[in-house]
């Protein structure tokens, strides 16, 4: 027998993240700013709902769309977090994770060669989800003097005739941009006239810094109706594991996420769901909490970059750094690979997240503030190095 492996997954490539932490696992003793992953264990009451749902047998099967309560209760929460109302009933569906919902979202929507376009640097899986779809994915480059942010002229340039979607993700991963009002409401204005669909991926949302108000664009005018609005548990509520994500949209497009859901899912872990209810109706002050120890870490951590020399974007949000190493003479991947060997600090190359990453490294401050000191040190030790050997080699 040949096997042969479809076109379309021969050409995605690995994820450069998990490729660069295989080689960090067979190494010990590595201080890790890699992986994007709250150090917080799940607050306990929201583990106790999930503890308390096994007690009581809730095991079974839910509903494809996900519990009804759980339903109310992310209807309610995405109306008073973003002033936006969505019937439960048939405008919100419960996914595992959002990068299920992103996945299901992406078939239901696209045919065979429509375009989809995506602000870069950016999440990993978004370009390969596109092409999971047979869907055609185009990078729109973002920059650090422009704080990260999507400019809504180059959204405007971008598009042509087979574009059907647009995918932000704000705050941002890997960069911790963000987008204020008056931003948000000029690419609606663009979304609006050229007739795109927009898949709104706000994992991050609540994790926005110095009493900014976060701002979605499914909330601006005219965006309810062309808007998959894309949220989850993981990150903000330290639930990574509990696999909860959520989209909430027109019910056309919901209805046929269900579909690809029910056909590939069925559903998300009951006890997981009851766990969520939970987090949504009484969590606000963990994530208070841990938002306030976030933003302490984020403040060191850039101070410390920018003081030794690699410019550093003060991130909005989110809880990464995206320090600039081109100074160092080293590409993404060299400055990495020889911080991990040579001082053993694990960061992420920023060409993992497209080409425009190139010449950056992405540091997770989703760690304690003790090891995010020693770290800083080993790089300081490392960048004094590098500035020692430049000076022989000349």
């Amino acid at each position: 027998m040949s096997i042969q492996i479809a076109d379309h997954i021969q050409g995605i490539p690995r994820s450069g993240i998990r490729d660069f932490f295989e080689v960090v696992q067979s190494m010990g003793d590595v201080i890790s700013l890699g992986i994007g992953e709250p150090d917080f264990v799940t607050p306990w009451h929201i583990r106790e709902a999930a503890i308390y749902s096994l007690e009581k047998g809730r095991t079974g099967y839910t509903s494809n769309l996900g519990l009804p309560r759980l339903r109310r209760a992310i209807a309610d929460y995405v109306a008073r977090s973003f002033g936006v109302s969505y019937e439960p009933a048939n405008e919100v569906l419960v996914a595992v994770g959002v990068s299920e919902a992103i996945d299901t979202a992406l078939r239901a929507i696209l045919n065979p060669g429509d375009e989809v376009l995506y602000h870069e640097p950016c999440y990993v899986s978004y370009s390969p989800s596109v092409t999971l779809a047979h869907g055609v994915a185009r990078a729109i480059p973002t920059r650090a003097e422009d704080c990260f942010a999507l400019r809504p002229e180059a959204l405007d340039a971008a598009i042509g005739p087979r574009t059907k979607v647009v995918m932000l993700n704000f705050p941002t991963n890997p960069t911790g941009g963000t987008l204020d009002r008056q931003q948000v409401e000029a690419l609606a204005e663009v979304c609006v006239r050229r007739d795109i669909i927009v898949l709104t991926d706000e994992i991050y949302s609540e994790l926005t810094y110095e009493g900014r108000t976060h701002s979605s664009i499914v909330s601006a005018p005219g965006m309810k109706e062309r808007t998959v609005f894309l949220h989850g548990l993981s990150k903000a509520y330290a639930m990574t594991g509990f696999r909860i994500g959520y989209a909430c949209g027109p019910a056309e497009i919901i209805d046929a996420m269900m579909k690809i859901h029910q056909y590939s899912i069925l559903c998300a872990p009951t006890m997981s769901q009851d766990a969520a209810i939970e987090a949504l109706d009484r969590g606000d002050e963990s994530v208070a909490r841990m938002r306030r120890e976030y933003e302490l870490r984020r403040n060191y951590i850039v101070g410390a970059f920018n003081e030794m020399g690699l410019e550093c974007f003060k991130p909005r949000g989110a809880f990464y750094a995206f320090p600039k190493i081109t100074a160092t003479g080293l590409s993404s991947k060299e400055f990495s690979m020889r911080l991990l060997h040579e001082k053993k600090v694990a960061v992420v190359p920023g060409n993992a997240f497209g080409a425009s990453g190139e010449g950056h490294v992405r540091c997770s401050y989703a760690t304690s503030l003790d090891k995010i000191k020693v770290a800083v040190e080993r790089i300081r030790e490392f960048c004094s190095e590098l500035k020692s050997e430049s000076r022989s080699a000349a």
